[in-house]
């Protein structure tokens, strides 16, 4: 199996290990790997990840030397994980639960509460319950921290002496070129314990950092160099649009001609990003799974006339260059890896994570 692990990672690992902090990791819906990686290139070894769609194997294994579970998190038992620890291990078990039952659009939707997916958030509270590891960390969308479910998870992790820390985080303010916001739980056996202090604050990473560098490509084309740098060609009333965008402008800045009927609705004119240009000196907005799609979002590139392509998502992600997200000769589908991306925890926010579990530790053992 080809590791997709590069010197600094190595590095890091080592000097955990020169400080006797030996720990090991198990990612609970794993997806292709962002929050494992992370968590990897900041020192701590990963033995597996879960997760139920099977398609993200390959992703996962690797890149990050650590074994894929496909299971439904419903049917894997403490005993199961505990297997991937060794005794004499600081035992981590972290996880993002799918955030569409928490976030705000899925919650104007009556009877969403009442989802399987908000169980599964009580299923990583059973597994906490069966395995005690001494570390956990939970990432997901900020609107959780309101829901009782996120409470009934903090008490349970009291009621087992764990001390619990949790942060809304803007994710340009840890060097992450993207405007998310994510909600970050960190808990401990060993006593109190948070998040690293901010290290861009207000030095953030923009689009042009983070991608400036990519050849230049139109709608339709891809890359000679990189198959993974494509899109798909812009409909002509599409590029007449985005040719009529300025960066961090809206469908307002159009001709009327150009507008869509929603736009000409009280409903539609409170999305004001959609059909939207990314501005290069900013962080992007945040990418979900349907980035290459001009429509859905700010998702236009800054001066090219089309959306993102699947390498510059990935990298806005967080996902380093030679991350490998399908095998050598299969053919790369937007929808597919797309969604591998979008759902992805990014990886830098997998590595802020990671430091701040490791210098916990070593605070705790001197």
């Amino acid at each position: 199996m080809t590791v997709m692990i590069d010197n600094q990672t190595i590095h890091n690992e080592i000097n955990t290990q020169e400080n006797n902090l030996l720990i090991s990791a198990v990612d609970l819906f794993c997806g292709i790997g962002g929050l494992t990686h992370g968590l990897i290139k900041s020192g701590i070894k990963v033995r597996a990840g879960i997760d139920l769609d099977s398609s993200c194997k390959y992703a996962y294994e690797i890149n990050n030397n650590a074994k894929f579970i496909n299971a439904s998190i419903t049917d894997i038992s403490g005993k199961q994980i505990k297997e991937y620890w060794h005794e004499d291990e600081v035992k981590i078990l972290v996880g993002c639960a799918p955030c569409q039952p928490f976030s705000t659009h899925s919650n104007k939707v009556k009877g969403k509460e009442n989802g399987n997916k908000w169980n599964l958030l009580n299923q990583f509270s059973r597994l906490i319950s069966e395995t005690l590891p001494d570390i956990i960390s939970m990432e997901n969308v900020t609107n959780l921290s309101n829901k009782i479910i996120f409470k009934d998870f903090i008490n349970s992790l009291e009621g087992l002496e764990y001390k619990v820390f949790y942060k809304n985080v803007y994710c340009p303010d840890y060097g992450m070129p993207q405007k998310r916001r994510r909600l970050v739980l960190l808990a401990s056996k060993f006593g109190e314990i948070n998040l690293i202090p901010p290290t861009h604050k207000n030095k953030y990473r923009t689009v042009r950092d983070a991608i400036g560098h990519l050849e230049s490509i139109q709608g339709g084309q891809k890359s000679t160099k990189d198959p993974l740098h494509f899109t798909i060609k812009l409909s002509d009333i599409n590029l007449k649009r985005i040719q009529s965008s300025v960066p961090d402008g809206t469908w307002e800045d159009w001709d009327k001609s150009l507008w869509l009927n929603c736009h000409k609705k009280n409903t539609g004119k409170t999305y004001k990003s959609v059909y939207g240009r990314m501005s290069w000196d900013e962080p992007a907005p945040t990418i979900t799974t349907q980035f290459y799609n001009y429509g859905t979002g700010r998702f236009g590139h800054p001066e090219q006339n089309r959306a993102l392509t699947i390498r510059e998502a990935s990298i806005l992600q967080g996902f380093p260059a030679n991350y490998k997200f399908i095998k050598k000769n299969d053919k790369p589908t937007l929808a597919k890896i797309g969604t591998h991306i979008g759902n992805a925890v990014p990886v830098d926010l997998g590595y802020i994570i990671g430091k701040s579990i490791i210098k916990h530790l070593k605070e705790k053992n001197g």
